[in-house]
């Protein structure tokens, strides 16, 4: 994923989309998520897994201030 997109991403996003970010399938991101070890936290509600936009960039070394400030889009 670009910088652009990761920047326009929703507050949340399903584990296969944060998954692509760390360029993981939807296999080996579900694998991670079991064992508790995909790169940013996970929340699991009933089957589906999400992660925050925030969690998200700041694993991948990116200011989440980014997304809100100036010049953002």
């Amino acid at each position: 994923m670009t910088l652009g997109e990761l920047l326009s991403l929703p507050a949340a996003v399903d584990l296969v989309t944060a998954g692509r970010a760390w360029q993981f399938g939807r296999t080996k991101s579900h694998e991670l998520a079991r064992r508790g070890e995909f790169p940013c936290p996970v929340q699991r509600f009933g089957n589906a897994y999400r992660v925050t936009r925030a969690d998200l960039l700041r694993s991948l070394g990116i200011d989440p201030a980014q997304a809100t400030g100036p010049g953002a889009e």
